[in-house]
Formats: structure tokens, C-alpha cells, sequence
């Protein structure tokens, strides 16, 4: 699992008008390359009556499957451009699609390239963009004693505080980077002077918007 990766912030669409014709841009999030195929047909019914659905998609924690389609317009002018904005962006796990409704006015190949590009990297703007960092959420069982002093110096650390259970000890559950956790546990050794019991939690990914 990569430590960290960027993806877009939630499904959604974002249209432009270029010299009348409509370029509608449709974002999913796509763990798999069958997600991204049902999402990219899902946009295709809904606009069946669209001059063009012109599809890219990134998928994999080393974009191992990179797939760009220009359903009928100039070859290189639709899907590559797309795919080249998704690359750009640095993003992973995205599908996106761009509907055109032809407004009666040829763009040409570097008009068509500069839409269908201009037309996704809009789209990211309207939908947002987030960091994806991989955590380890640890539980830290302490007498009530340490309670005041450990609370404190979490809230102060780079580490983030999820909650605390009050029960016969006090268990506080901490997010920490996972590349950190060894690092943490140490920390947290040295704060309660050896008296704190450690144990991990699960793994999840973290989102913080970056734009």
C-alpha cells in the first residue's frame, strides 16, 4: 500500500462551452478497471444522445492500467489529452469522462486538444483534489494519572488524536503515519516512562484536501 497518493474528492461533473459546442466532465473514483468501464457506460446512457463520450482512466498504485478512448473524434485529440491532465495532476484510481455536444463550429486538432484537456483540468478545479495518507490508528491504555499530560502532548504532536475511551484505564486512539509507528510507540514510551500499553489498530487511509 503506498504511504500516500492523490485522487479527486468525490464523484462529479463540470461543464464548459467552447465556441457552442457543450464539454460536460464527469469524474469517478475507480479501484478497478471494471469500475471504470461501468462508470465510463453509465455516462454513455445517460448522454446517449451526445456527439462524443471520450474516456480516460488511471488506475493502480503504479497506473499500471491507463486506458484513453476519443469515441469518434480525431485520434489524439480527446482521450490522450485527458489522460495527460490526470498524469499531471499526479492523481491515481480516477475515471473521467467528457461529454460533447457539438455546437456547429469545427475546432480543429489543437482547438479539440486544448477542450478536452482544458475541459478535465476545469473539472479537477470544480470537484477537488485529496491526499490519501496511510494510517495506523494505535491505542495507547494508560492509568488516569497520565490522562492531562499524554492528552496534551498529543494535541501538540504531528500525530493525530482520534478519541479516548474512558473506561477502567484510559485508552487513547491515535492516527500515526504507518511509517511512523515504531517511532510513535517509542515516543509514547518515553512520555509515560515505560507505563503506557501499545497496540495497533487498523489500517486506513486518510483525506485531506489539497485542492
Amino acid at each position: 500500500m503506498l504511504p500516500n497518493y492523490y485522487t479527486i474528492k468525490q464523484a462529479g461533473e463540470h461543464e464548459i462551452i467552447i465556441q457552442k459546442s457543450r464539454f460536460i466532465a464527469h469524474f469517478s473514483r475507480a479501484e478497478t478497471e471494471e469500475k471504470a468501464l461501468a462508470f465510463i457506460e453509465s455516462i454513455k446512457k445517460q448522454h446517449w444522445q451526445a456527439t462524443h463520450n471520450c474516456s480516460a482512466y488511471l488506475i493502480g498504485e503504479q497506473n499500471l492500467i491507463q486506458k484513453a478512448n476519443d469515441d469518434g473524434e480525431p485520434s489524439g485529440t480527446a482521450g490522450v489529452p485527458m489522460l495527460e491532465v490526470l498524469k499531471k495532476r499526479n492523481l491515481k484510481d480516477t475515471a473521467v469522462v467528457v461529454t460533447r455536444y457539438f455546437g456547429g463550429i469545427k475546432l480543429g486538432a489543437g482547438g479539440l486538444i486544448r477542450a478536452y484537456g482544458g475541459a478535465v483540468s476545469e473539472g479537477l478545479n470544480a470537484v477537488g483534489i485529496v491526499e490519501r495518507t496511510l494510517m495506523r490508528l494505535v491505542h495507547t491504555t494508560i492509568d488516569y494519572t497520565w490522562l492531562g499530560k499524554i492528552e496534551n502532548e498529543i494535541r501538540q504532536s504531528p500525530y493525530l488524536l482520534q478519541g479516548i475511551d474512558y473506561l477502567d484505564n484510559v485508552v487513547i486512539r491515535t492516527y500515526v503515519k504507518e511509517a511512523e509507528t515504531v517511532t510513535f510507540k517509542q515516543w509514547m514510551t518515553e512520555q509515560t516512562n515505560g507505563q503506557a500499553k501499545l497496540s495497533e489498530g487498523e489500517l486506513v487511509y486518510l483525506e485531506k484536501d489539497v485542492g
